[in-house]
This record gives C-alpha cells, structure tokens and sequence, in this order.
C-alpha cells in the first residue's frame, strides 16, 4: 500500500492556488447555474481558507456544554420531586457504609430518564439522517450544515421554557424530539466531513480532518470547563442562553459565509426513498469496487461497519454514565470536578490525533487502531473500579489514545467503496452513528441501575469486553491481506 489508508478519508488542509484559480474562474458560471437555489450562495465570502470548521466547532461547544449539564439539572430535578436533601455529601462514605436509598432510587430515575430522552431523539436521528446526508449528494451541503443547528436552537429553547416555568423534566423529550427531525449534531458532523471531501485534494487530505477533530477536541474541552465552573455560580439558566446563541451563530455563520461545494439539483426530493435505495445498493453489493475481490471484499465493509460500531457505541454509551458515576457516591463530584473530568476526556480528541501522527511513521494503520482500542479498553477497566478522584482520573489518562481508531476505521470503509459511492457512504455512516447513541444510551442507561448492587462500574468492564471483538476483527482482517498481499507478489 503505497500510502496509509487513513489518507483515503481524511480530508485535507486548503486548496491549493491551482484549485482556487480554477475555482474562480468557473464562479460566474457556477453561480449562474445555482442561482435558483436560495441556501447555495452565501451574502458574504471569506478569503481566509476556513471553511467549515467554525461551524463544527460551535455545534460541539453547545453539545458539550448541555449535555453533563442537563443530566445533572435531570438529577436535582428528581431530587427535588422525591424529598431528597440534595446533598450528595452526606452519602459520600467511600463504601464504608451502604448508600442512602433515597440518593439510589435518584440516580436510577436519572439514568432512566436519560434513555427516555436519549431514545426518543435518536430513535427519530436514525432515519433523518441518512436522508439528510444522502440528500445532501444532490441538494448540496449548506442545507445540511443550517438546519440541523436550527433543531438544535429550538431544543435548547425548549430546555430554557422547562427550567424558567419549572415543567416536568419529561418535556425534555420535546426538544430532543425536534432535534432529532432536523438531524440532530450527527448530521452537521457528515455534512462537515463531507463539505471537506468535496473541496480537497487526495494528498492533502489528512491535515484537514487533523483541524476537524481538533475543533470536535477544544470545543469540548472548552465547554466542560467553563460549564461546570458557570453552573456552580449562576445556575443552569444562564449556560442554556449559551448554548441556544451558539447554535445559532453556527447557523448563521454557514449562512453568510460557507460556500456551496456541490452543484445543486434543482429537483431533488428530501423525502424520497431514492437515498435509501442508494445505501441498501452499497451494502447489498459491496459497490462498485467488489468486482475484484468478490465477497471477501462485500465481507470487509461489513466487518469494518461493525467494528465502527462497536467502538462508537462504547464511546456513547460510556459517556453517558460519566456524569452520573461521578455525582453518586463514593466519588461524590461537584459541578467544577465535572466539568474537569468531562475536559479530560475531550483532551483525548488532541492526544488521539498526535499519537495517530506519531503512530503512523513507524506502524500500519491497523495496528494503530489496535493500540488506540487497548488504550480505551485500560481505561474502562480503571474507571470500573475507581473510587477516588485519583484513580478516576488515572482512567481518563489513560485513555489518551481512546480516539485513534475511529478515523482508521472510516479510511477502510472509504477505500473499500467506488469515488461516486461516497456520499452513500458518509451518509451510512452517520446512519451508524445515530444507531450507536441510541443503542449506547439504551443499553448502558439500562444496565447501570441493574448493576448499582453488585458493581456499581461494572458498565464500564463491560465496555472494555466489548473492544476485544473490534480488536480481534481488525487485527484478522489485517493478517489475511497481508497475506493475500504476499501470494499476490509471489504470483507475480
């Protein structure tokens, strides 16, 4: 293999000035072709090579700000309903004696209501999204850059209306379901993507989607911070008006400034089941690429489609217990800790990336997804056992490498299919995602309250079980075409 196959997918730095002066040149025609389609050209341009990244990177501020917040606005909510002090202090005994039940029946109802919610607008997420994504094949990116941040505003709304006139926490419901309609972040996460694929080159690819995940990185990390700090001072209220601004500053910013890549099709449907057909062909046939290597080839995409989801699920799922781990005894967390913690883990996104850079000098790709599945698997172990603000966050340090295998595994899948089959692709793989938080939040909201009596991390044991599977299949897949490699040039 002449290069890593991380550089099939990773999208690159900026166009190059032969790309920007052929771009130029064709504006006037290009513009004249779309100029019936409203979302295609911007008021305003920038001349700075930014493009997308500010959009991702205020649609990641705003997640990772709400979403520790609102599960711990979920957890004095339900406090508050069932007479509970609300001083998790008093339950903060290190194992020596057996938890309050009051602070245990608390945290099963938050981890409950957690799924309700987390089901109802991912439920929802799972068929948006592949049509939106595929949709965007046609329509162009833009639509799907200012929409699903539109969803997410009026969710934001919704969470403000509930705190202000103190509505039950089930309306919560309501905002994640109009959400879920528009996309949800997992849309603005494809188009993202996507919008780079379609304005860089093959070579150059790699530094772009560096900056990508830097902005998915600092964004979060930024959040995590300034969240817990801001809810211990002023409440919930004021960090919620932060997320609905940045939303829409999102919005407007891929309004007024991000360029179309894509010429539209003035007649392309939304709802059509066109963009579903596209998806099941890939799939069903292994694409246009399969000639070659037959059903070996049909067989990787699905492997790889799997070990993309094992892995993403156990990244959700997980995280979805951090918060609620961390308040409850023995560890005891306030609000600042957090807010620290949840900063850890966003760090990772940056180490994940140096490490993946360093990586790839000395190793194949493949083994560089394997080291980063054992640095997660570690960590998972730690955390299933942690019981002190130390070891809790030993287990956050080691998983500095968690995300390393992710963008592996999206250059496989990437390779595998034909250069016209990629936006069915991006649009699968989004599919998949959505499908990972709402199998993650289901199963480990889930398993958490029906193991607080016998182990209270065991979710997390159980997570880094899981990673033993991916693990197993890349690092087969990888034998057998080293092998066929090998009988290949011996043939020749």
């Amino acid at each position: 293999m002449d290069e890593p196959d991380t550089a099939a997918i990773l999208p690159g730095d900026v166009l190059t000035a032969t790309d920007e002066e052929t771009h130029d040149s064709g504006d006037h025609k290009h513009e004249a072709e779309v100029a019936s389609t409203g979302f295609v050209r911007p008021p305003f341009r920038v001349t700075c090579p930014v493009s997308v990244e500010p959009v991702l990177f205020l649609s990641m501020f705003s997640l990772a700000l709400q979403a520790p917040l609102s599960t711990q606005y979920l957890w004095d909510r339900i406090s508050e309903d069932l007479g509970y002090n609300g001083s998790k202090r008093s339950g903060c005994s290190n194992g020596s004696v057996p938890p309050d039940p009051l602070q245990t029946e608390v945290e099963i109802l938050t981890a409950h209501w957690n799924l309700y919610i987390s089901l109802g607008g991912f439920s929802v997420g799972l068929f948006v999204v592949p049509l939106l994504g595929s949709w965007s094949d046609l329509a162009g990116r833009r639509p799907v850059l200012i929409l699903p941040n539109i969803g997410l505003a009026l969710q934001a709304v919704v969470y403000l209306v509930v705190m202000y006139l103190k509505l039950p926490v089930g309306y919560f419901l309501v905002g994640r379901l109009l959400s879920g309609l528009s996309g949800d972040f997992n849309a603005i996460l494809a188009g993202c993507f996507a919008y780079v694929a379609d304005t860089s080159d093959r070579k150059s690819r790699t530094i772009r989607v560096a900056i990508l995940e830097a902005c998915l990185g600092l964004s979060g990390m930024l959040a995590s911070i300034i969240g817990g700090q801001w809810r211990r001072a002023q409440g919930y209220i004021n960090p919620f008006w932060l997320v609905l601004a940045t939303n829409l500053a999102s919005a407007l910013y891929a309004y007024l400034f991000v360029r179309e890549s894509v010429v539209p099709d003035p007649s392309a449907k939304l709802l059509t089941s066109r963009h579903y057909k596209a998806i099941w062909h890939l799939f069903s046939t292994g694409g246009s690429t399969s000639d070659a290597g037959g059903t070996f080839h049909r067989c990787k995409l699905w492997l790889y489609m799997l070990c993309f989801f094992l892995v993403v699920t156990v990244h959700f799922g997980s995280r979805e217990l951090y918060v609620l781990f961390e308040l409850s005894s023995p560890l005891c967390w306030g609000s600042a800790l957090i807010g620290y913690g949840s900063a850890a883990q966003n760090l990772a996104y940056l180490s994940s990336l140096l490490g993946l850079k360093i990586m790839q000098r000395c190793l194949e790709d493949s083994w560089v997804a394997l080291v980063g599945l054992a640095s997660n698997a570690i960590g998972l172990v730690v955390f299933s056992v942690a019981d002190t603000t130390q070891l809790m966050f030993t287990g956050y340090g080691l998983c500095f490498l968690f995300m390393a295998a992710t963008p592996v595994l999206r250059s496989k899948l990437s390779k595998l299919v034909g250069q016209s089959e990629q936006g069915a692709l991006f649009a699968s793989v989004a599919c998949v995602e959505s499908l990972c938080f709402l199998v993650g939040s289901g199963l480990f909201n889930s398993l958490y309250p029906a193991t607080l009596h016998f182990m209270k991390g065991f979710p997390f044991l159980f997570a880094a079980i899981i990673l033993f599977i991916p693990a197993g299949i890349i690092g087969t897949l990888r034998c057998l075409d080293q092998r066929r490699d090998n009988r290949d040039s011996t043939a020749s």
